[in-house]
Parts: C-alpha cells; structure tokens; sequence
C-alpha cells in the first residue's frame, strides 16, 4: 500500500489547516493498512466514517476562515468541497454495502481525493490566508 507522507509540498502554509490535512492523511494511511492486513470489516467501516468525518468538519473549518478573511475564491471552493464530500460518502456507502476492503482502485481514488484538492485549490485558497490573517 502506498503510504502518503506529509512533507513541506503539502503545506498550504496556514498551521491550522496543515494541521488538519496531517490528519486527513493519517486516517488515509489507517485504512489503507486496514485493508491490507486484513482487519475486519467493521473496523474498516469505522475508519472510512471517521476520514469522512474528519474530512467534513474540516472543509467546514476551511470555509469558516476563507468567509472570515474574504478569499474570493469561497464560491468555487465551496463547489468543490460539496462534490468532494459527495463522491467520499458515495464510496463509503459502496464500501458498506458490498462489505469488502476498499480496492486498490478505490484506495488510489481517495489519494487522488485527497492530495488533489491539497495541492489544487487549497493551495490557492492558503496563499491568500498566509497573507491576510495575522500571524
């Protein structure tokens, strides 16, 4: 399984919303190794809710700050969360019903769910930030 590492190329350079995406990151890698040694359905489940979870409570934390600070970008970001979030719980539903581990091909699915809203808009969305909340 493919481990995802947090290195400076994933920091939007906001300590808060870094310190968010490490999480989202180490739930990542808890239900990849989840699902490759086998462990029970259950706890695979309970994985995947809690990155889901996670994932929403922090686009939340996301969208509250970018509407504090003024990104103009909000309109879009949002649009993309909102479709993020939908394709994440349609997997985890998927996941529930057919009562298997995620797939290779699902696991690549939430890397690229995952890194690639890091490295597209919220790297946008945290250069605006580092420049306009106060350090």
């Amino acid at each position: 399984m493919k481990e995802l590492l947090w290195d400076k190329t994933l920091s939007v350079d906001v300590p808060e919303i870094d310190q968010d995406h490490r999480r989202l990151l180490e739930l990542f890698n808890r239900l990849g190794h989840a699902a490759e040694e086998g462990e029970p359905q259950a706890s695979i489940e309970a994985i995947m809710d809690e990155l889901i979870s996670c994932t929403d409570w922090h686009f939340r934390h996301e969208e509250r700050l970018m509407e504090r600070y003024g990104y103009p970008g909000l309109p879009a970001h949002q649009a993309e969360h909102q479709d993020l979030l939908a394709s994440g719980k349609a997997l985890q539903q998927q996941l529930r019903r057919s009562g298997a581990p995620p797939s290779a091909r699902e696991i690549a699915f939430l890397e690229h769910w995952l890194t690639g809203h890091i490295y597209g808009a919220d790297m946008a969305m945290g250069g605006y930030l580092a420049e306009t909340m106060p350090s």
